[in-house]
């Protein structure tokens, strides 16, 4: 089980914040799982939401 990340504000969480949403996926694009990531489930929800509006924005490669 992997360590569980505290250090991530919620409020830093935005789609506009490209640098730090690219920790969460892969080199091609696709959404890192809560286990590997280690977040909690209702952070993890806000991860992918805003990473699937920054993609629809066209921020996200």
């Amino acid at each position: 089980m992997p360590h569980r990340r505290h250090d991530i504000p919620e409020a830093e969480i935005d789609y506009k914040n490209a640098d730090l949403l690219k920790k969460f996926t892969t080199e091609t694009g696709k959404i890192l799982p809560r286990r590997v990531t280690g977040v909690s489930a209702k952070l993890h929800r806000k991860i992918t939401r805003e990473i699937k509006r920054a993609r629809a924005c066209n921020l996200l490669g």
